[in-house]
């Protein structure tokens, strides 16, 4: 194996790792029909039958709202943390392997850490940020609640780094760590990066080591990008949830995000269970090989899309865009929340429409809402029959106008609220 590559799987034949994923969904399967939560939600389901994608695609997506609300209702009433859908836990929970660690994300959800080498297969995404075996990585992820700075450090463990768990905050001393022990990595976010090294020229510090980085959890534009380049220091984004683990990662080709070898990944539309086509934007849909925590069709809640082509590095797997905003586009008008999943329903009556957006504008109090809506050869009436769909299913009046097939922006943009708040 080269030193460009973390290991022969990103090199294989896309037909054959693409061969490999769909061999292993029964197994999965089986993991999460082992968890009372996906034993309601998959109930019937074979799962010697998802051995496609056409086959997973009919399966329910399941979105961290959902996985909160379950979880809070068991604990609630005295039950299981995390709401049915871990197969790892600790004796009291009667579970019959052990959790490592447990973390708590904002809601609050709790997910479980295993004990496998590198649980969240965040070595890949570091390897391709430039770390190495014998690196000294300073981690200034979090090490309280949320399993960012576990993350980190499994995977620099993967690779054969020593780690330096900064942690977050105490940037004067962070610094003065930096300085005296002399990393070559660094991984957090990068605005804690770019703070900490304005300091470092406010305190008259100089970190020539400092040369690459590994950096999540916010937005990178490239204009911080290029700011850390000219002070030396190389950073590549990496994209994952505490629910799932790393999903993609950034490379030297600096071209999107190449996905994980772990996992399913799926693009659907926003407020429904359905799979776009490629280069369409939708919200980015999980299913990891973790037989641990077996989630099936995870909805992240965030938007990208799959790029065309493959990664100029060698890596053979599919790579998407990077994060591209929010699924979830619930807009309030006149005292009703309407949905994206109800503009999905209008869809579904009028196969004649293509992509739609429905935009709500006016002032509070004199909103008004519109449908935008791609037909290529529309039959006379349909203005007037989806306009009536929009009321029966969102019980609201609005408007409809049609566009021609391709007009609307290709954003993922279901609901745009576009009402002056001022």
């Amino acid at each position: 194996m080269s030193n460009d590559h973390y290991d022969t799987l990103e090199l294989r034949d896309p037909q054959a790792r693409e061969a490999a994923l769909l061999a292993a969904l029964p197994a999965q399967l089986r993991a999460a029909l082992s968890t009372a939560a996906f034993a309601e939600r998959l109930a019937g389901v074979e799962p010697a039958s998802i051995t496609t994608r056409e086959a997973l695609a009919r399966l329910p997506v399941t979105r961290k709202h959902e996985l909160l609300e379950r979880q809070k209702a068991a604990r609630a009433a005295g039950g299981d943390p995390f709401g049915g859908f871990s197969a790892i836990g600790w004796r009291a929970q009667g579970a019959v392997r052990t959790a490592r660690r447990v973390f708590q994300s904002p809601g609050p959800i709790y997910e479980p850490e295993g004990a496998q080498a590198d649980y969240w297969r965040f070595g890949r995404a570091l390897f391709a940020a430039g770390f190495r075996a014998g690196d000294l990585v300073h981690n200034s992820f979090s090490y309280h609640l949320t399993p960012a700075g576990s993350m980190m450090e499994t995977g620099a463990h993967a690779i054969g780094c020593t780690v330096f768990a900064g942690g977050v905050g105490n940037t004067e001393l962070q610094l003065q760590a930096m300085a005296e022990l002399r990393p070559q990595a660094y991984a957090g976010t990068p605005s804690f990066l770019r703070i900490a090294l304005e300091k470092a020229d406010e305190l008259g510090l100089t970190l020539p080591w400092l040369t690459k980085a590994s950096v999540g959890g916010e937005a990178f534009p490239p204009a911080l990008r290029d700011a850390l380049a000219a002070r030396g220091v190389h950073a590549y984004q990496s994209y994952g949830t505490a629910d799932v683990g790393l999903i993609a990662y950034e490379t030297a080709a600096r071209e999107g995000l190449v996905l994980d070898e772990g996992i399913v990944v799926e693009i659907v539309r926003p407020g429904t269970d359905e799979p776009v086509p490629d280069g369409e934007v939708g919200e980015v849909v999980v299913t990891p090989l973790n037989p641990d925590y077996p989630l099936v069709r995870f909805g992240t809640g965030d938007l990208s899309a799959v790029l065309p082509g493959r990664c100029p590095t060698g890596r053979t797997n599919a790579r998407i865009r990077g994060w591209l905003g929010r699924a979830d586009q619930t807009a309030k008008v006149r005292g009703m929340f309407v949905h994206p999943s109800q503009v999905a329903e209008v869809l579904k009556r009028h196969p004649e429409l293509g992509r739609a957006r429905l935009v709500v504008e006016g002032e509070l109090a004199n909103d008004r809402m519109t449908l935008h809506a791609e037909a290529s050869s529309p039959p006379e009436g349909l203005v007037q029959a989806v306009r009536q769909s929009l009321r029966d299913v969102t019980k609201l009046r609005g408007e409809v106008v049609l566009a021609v097939p391709g007009s609307l922006p290709n954003d993922g943009k279901v609901i745009e609220d576009a009402r002056r708040y001022d």
